[in-house]
């Protein structure tokens, strides 16, 4: 496994567990091509794959058009005659945009750089080796760097592009992509996550046809209706069969995946940051480095697509002291109190939460300022004493005594046109000079892309978790970017505006994750709005989705699942009827939808009937239980509410494989049906298990390929769990 070049060839080899990865230079120009991606072959020369002895060669110049149109890419650039989807384009100081790149040196070494300013998987000598191939534009004096780390445990592997300037004059990027992954036309499918707010990562499966299918954000973060995700599968490929090319990348800004089917029936997909109007200017000497793009390749389905990601981002993205650690279980006081709360109702909330064994309180939105609404005081953040009397410092410390931790929520990168900040320093709004900026939540965004407006807004949450013993922070951002202009960029520069945005949020929580690492984080976006790796390098968690309805977070779930572990996921159980669609559902499923994911209350304690109230020891119980085997298990999706519209049903099996937890939520009950056929996964097939529930002993063989009946239950919206151990 790993990387070898055969230097006879010219061909790069990158293997990882069950797939090969093959790259060939070609022609003496030394073009880069890209050979295979897919089930592991042990062969070392496969440039026949290529077809490059069967397009008029580029050497005589005389059909270079047609060569660079058909030859597959490893990286494609614009104007040279590949007409296909360009990963990058150069605007020069006399206007032209054409570039090319041949291949110069490489460099394989054991271990995985970090990239600068950019969140990325991380891994040491013993879990990866990376290729660097450095190409370059000579007339441009451009110089690429393509990087390539191969996890050698798992099924994937990791790229990055840097861009150099070694000219004597400045260089205008107008697109830098991060790959893209030329292969013959399979009649693949494409599948990814749409949605919208309180209804994120819809799972989307359609048949790819010619021309350009493409998914993307303009909106300054990954947002609520895309996903910077895409999946190429076989037609045939489903849950558990079939080969599945996994992209996703790792970033939280502007995005675009796209699936290319070409004149001559061939497949190119390309992922990267989104080219609408972005820009870069690179100074001589400067370079420009391109987010992480993780390819992940599964022969077996779907599902093993989900695990390897899951075991990735668990191990190898996920940082901090909460990384491998079970989080404590919080009530948040939003959906019970919104803005109308003090320090007494607080106080009575977490007294009462104490007792059933809840861990943590976190007051959300209103602590600061004059906020009693949401429309004004963003930016100011000093605690509001005619709310919080005595201060942080003193609930604080009234909230430990009762055996309970405190955390508090920010929304950091946004001002209030009435607010203190706005009013002292307008000029720290992003605006374009002369346009009335729009409002969205009665909101501006603040632009962190300035070193003075980061310093300030981290100077002032500092201060709060400094003088208070906060241990748990809600990062939240409620609005998408508008009117892009900076003050402080030079008119040749405010196509950076956005990329600089999203390295000035990952260097704020940087210092804030630096600063305080013993804070648990947990980023959200008008809930789901930027949940993607960029974030999860920063925080273990990231919260779902404003739609706290357990029925539809369980497709809300699915499609987070698809890709994230489910540790990473911020679940609660919240109020009924649900405060997002007005619907009614027990206390219990409610208690079984959260439990895949971070588990907490969003409710009034104080208020819900003693019945559920009575339940809570039950669940918090449960979550003991389990979590360890939640957080850490493998992801099986047995059934899917969004494909059936009946029952939903997954489980989490242990690594060893001793151990399981099924999940099964009955969402429409059926009349005059007994039981349904169940069939489980990921179980030893010759080990003998117990059913904790009934007592049965069953092989897993019968457990997966016979099945366990589940009996009807009276009534919609009704769940249960099946706890399997070996025996």
């Amino acid at each position: 496994m790993g990387i070898q070049y055969y230097e006879k060839n010219r061909v790069f080899k990158l293997d990882t567990p069950k797939s090969t990865y093959m790259i060939g230079i070609v022609d003496e120009e030394n073009f880069i091509g890209h050979i295979y991606y897919g089930k592991t072959i042990i062969d070392t020369d496969m440039r026949y794959l290529m077809r490059s002895e069967e397009i008029v060669p580029s050497k005589n110049n005389r059909d270079r058009v047609s060569f660079m149109d058909s030859l597959p890419m490893e990286f494609s650039t614009h104007g040279i005659g590949d007409f296909r989807e360009s990963c990058l384009s150069v605007k020069t100081k006399s206007g032209h945009s054409a570039c090319s790149l041949s291949y110069v040196s490489h460099e394989i070494y054991k271990g995985k750089p970090l990239l600068q300013d950019l969140p990325a998987t991380f891994g040491d000598e013993k879990d990866c080796t990376t290729l660097e191939l450095t190409c370059e534009d000579k007339s441009l004096q451009l110089r690429i760097v393509l990087v390539y780390t191969v996890f050698e445990a798992l099924d994937v592997i990791a790229r990055s592009v840097r861009v150099v300037n070694v000219s004597k004059e400045a260089i205008y990027l107008t697109k830098v992509l991060s790959a893209c992954l030329d292969m013959d036309n399979k009649d693949f499918d494409m599948l990814t996550l749409y949605g919208l707010w309180s209804k994120e990562r819809m799972i989307n499966r359609k048949r790819i046809t010619d021309g350009k299918q493409m998914i993307s954000s303009l909106r300054g973060v990954s947002s609520h209706q895309e996903q910077p995700f895409m999946a190429i599968l076989e037609p045939d490929a489903n849950e558990d069969q079939g080969e599945v090319f996994g992209l996703n990348l790792v970033y939280s800004g502007n995005f675009m995946a796209q699936a290319e089917i070409t004149q001559f029936n061939m497949l190119r997909t390309a992922i990267g940051i989104n080219s609408v109007d972005f820009s870069w200017k690179l100074e001589t000497g400067e370079s420009f480095t391109a987010p992480e793009v993780v390819l992940v390749y599964s022969s077996e389905g779907i599902g093993g697509m989900t695990r390897t990601y899951h075991d990735l981002y668990r191990n190898h993205l996920i940082r901090g002291e909460y990384k491998d650690k079970k989080r404590p279980i919080l009530i948040n006081n939003w959906e019970a109190t919104y803005f109308d709360f003090d320090t007494d109702k607080l106080l009575s909330i977490a007294e009462e939460a104490s007792k059933v064994g809840i861990e943590m309180l976190v007051i959300d939105d209103g602590w600061f300022g004059t906020r009693n609404d949401d429309n004004c005081a963003l930016g100011d953040w000093v605690v509001n004493e005619n709310k919080i009397k005595g201060g942080l410092k003193h609930l604080t410390e009234e909230v430990n005594k009762l055996g309970m931790k405190l955390g508090i929520w920010f929304e950091p990168e946004m001002i209030s046109p009435d607010s203190d900040l706005y009013r002292a320093h307008p000029d720290y709004a992003i605006q374009i000079a002369g346009r009335t900026g729009a409002l969205a939540r009665n909101q501006l965004v603040l632009d962190i892309s300035r070193k003075e407006v980061r310093d300030a807004i981290y100077c002032s949450l500092s201060k709060i978790l400094t003088d208070a013993n906060i241990e748990y922070v809600k990062w939240d951002m409620n609005r998408a970017l508008t009117d892009l202009g900076s003050i402080c960029l030079a008119e040749d520069r405010q196509g950076e505006l956005y990329h600089r945005y999203v390295l000035g949020l990952y260097e704020l929580q940087e210092r804030l994750t630096h600063d305080f690492p013993h804070i648990l984080l947990e980023n959200c976006s008008s809930g789901g709005g930027r949940f993607d790796p960029g974030m999860l390098y920063y925080s273990p968690q990231i919260w779902c989705s404003d739609d706290t309805d357990a029925i539809e977070r369980l497709r809300i779930q699915e499609g987070t699942a698809l890709i994230y572990p489910l540790s990473s996921m911020g679940s609660h159980i919240a109020d009924c009827p649900s405060h997002s669609n007005g619907r009614s559902t027990p206390f219990s499923t409610r208690g079984y939808v959260a439990l895949a994911g971070t588990f907490g209350y969003e409710l009034d304690i104080t208020k819900i009937p003693k019945e559920d109230r009575d339940m809570i020891p039950e669940q918090v119980a449960m979550y003991h239980k389990y979590n360890d085997l939640v957080r850490n298990g493998n992801y099986y999706r047995i059934a899917s509410y969004h494909d059936n519209h009946e029952y939903d049903c997954y489980g989490v099996v242990s690594k060893d494989g001793k151990e399981a937890l099924i999940t099964y939520i009955q969402v429409s009950a059926r009349p005059n049906y007994r039981t349904r056929r169940v069939y489980l996964k990921g179980l030893l097939k010759d080990t003998i298990y117990r059913i904790e529930e009934t007592g049965e002993e069953l092989s897993g063989g019968a457990l997966m390929y016979a099945g366990i009946n589940i009996a009807n239950m009276w009534g919609d919206y009704l769940g249960k769990l099946i706890h399997i151990v070996a025996i």
